[in-house]
Parts: C-alpha cells; structure tokens; sequence
C-alpha cells in the first residue's frame, strides 16, 4: 500500500538571473512500512524535500499525498493538523523545549492537539528509548544522545502516517548516531513506522531498504538495497 506519492514536486527561489531550482520536477512514491534513506551532497535539495513532506515548507509546484491526502490542497488550519497528527519530524538539534521535562517534551504533540495521552503507548515508547529513569529530567540534564531520542519519541507519540529525521545524527559521535540509527530502525520494524531519512552517510544509507539520491534538486538514484 502507497502512503506517500509525490508528483513532478519543484521548488523554487529568487527570479530570473538569481532563480535557484532547489527542487526540479520530483517523482516517487513510497509504500507503507518502508525504510528510505535519501542522500545527496550539501544544497542538493534533499532537506527542503522533508520540509515539504512534512508540510513545513510549500512548493512551488507539484503534488504531494499522503494516506490519500492531497496535503496542499488543504486549508492553513488542515495543514496544522495534518502536521500534528500525519508526521513526525526529528531534526539534528533536537528542537527540544528547555522548560519541560522529557515525559512533557514526549506528549507535547498531543496536549498541543487536544489529544489524550495513551499511557501504555507512552510508557512502551521511554522503555525502548531507554528514557524511563529520565522522565522527570530537563534537556539541559540529558546527553545529546539522549535528548535526541527524546525527538524521537515526540516523533512517534502520535503513531503517525510517516516519521521524516533531518540528519538525525549529525550532531552526534559514531556511537550514538549508530545507537539512534538502531532505534529509528526498531520503531520501523516495532511499530511499522514508514521512515525517511535525510542523511549525506552512504554507511547510515546502507541501513535503509532503499536509497533515493538527489542532486541538484534531481533524482538521480532510486535503489531497492534489500
């Protein structure tokens, strides 16, 4: 089953001489369940793709569905739903909130929806991100390891449609990137999450069922590596 389908996606800056195409007539789908990695080099385009998965950034032309939604073709109040409750996005820094412990930070998403807190779900999630005996701590009181798995969960709280990581272990040594790797792959395999990751590590990549290259805002590679 397809979750997500994008279509002849482009974005986009600036006019005439200064024009940039970050991204240029974008294709692909992606079935449900599947782990995808897509890499590219620096200014390849390949995070503002996220952005707009994610409904965080709009394009300048193209389609993008998700579940069978037209994403874009929704209201501004549509498209703030659909981002709390279809997506889960981890960034490289965290974006955790300083003020609130890490059980707030996890059920953010849902208090900010309206939503109530499945404490079974929420317990499961600090158990398998090994977050349990740091409920009640601050990000400022957690490594960055942890912190990051934090994001994590506030990504999966909600079980979302589709879970997007931004160069989720850019700001991490090789142990902990590998540790978040591992369990960005469990929540795919556990939970049946369909995951993408933005990544320019061929290694992290290689963990994925499938590589999409981009350069210049083309798709240049689209591989099934297992």
């Amino acid at each position: 089953m397809e979750i997500l389908r994008v279509e002849n996606l482009c974005k986009t800056y600036g006019k005439n001489e200064s024009l940039v195409r970050a991204l240029d007539d974008v294709s692909f789908g992606v079935e449900k369940g599947e782990f995808v990695a897509i890499m590219g080099p620096s200014g390849s385009g390949k995070s503002t793709l996220l952005h707009i998965l994610g409904g965080v950034d709009t394009p300048t032309c193209g389609k993008v569905f998700v579940d069978g939604t037209d994403v874009y073709a929704q209201d501004g109040e549509q498209l703030a739903i659909f981002r709390r409750r279809q997506v889960g996005l981890i960034y490289q820094f965290y974006n955790l909130i300083p003020v609130l412990n890490v059980e707030e930070n996890n059920t953010l998403p849902l208090l900010m929806d309206g939503r109530r807190v499945n404490r079974e779900r929420l317990q499961e999630l600090m158990e398998t991100l090994k977050l349990t005996d740091r409920a009640g701590h601050l990000p400022n009181q957690l490594s960055g390891g942890q912190q990051q798995r934090v994001s994590i969960g506030r990504a999966l709280i909600n079980a979302p449609a589709i879970v997007l990581a931004d160069e989720p272990t850019g700001n991490l040594d090789s142990k902990n990137g590998q540790q978040i790797i591992e369990l960005l792959k469990l929540s795919n395999e556990k939970y049946g999450q369909t995951l993408i990751v933005i990544t320019h590590d061929e290694n992290i990549a290689l963990q994925a069922g499938r590589i999409i290259g981009i350069e210049d805002g083309k798709i240049v590679r689209d591989e099934r590596i297992r």
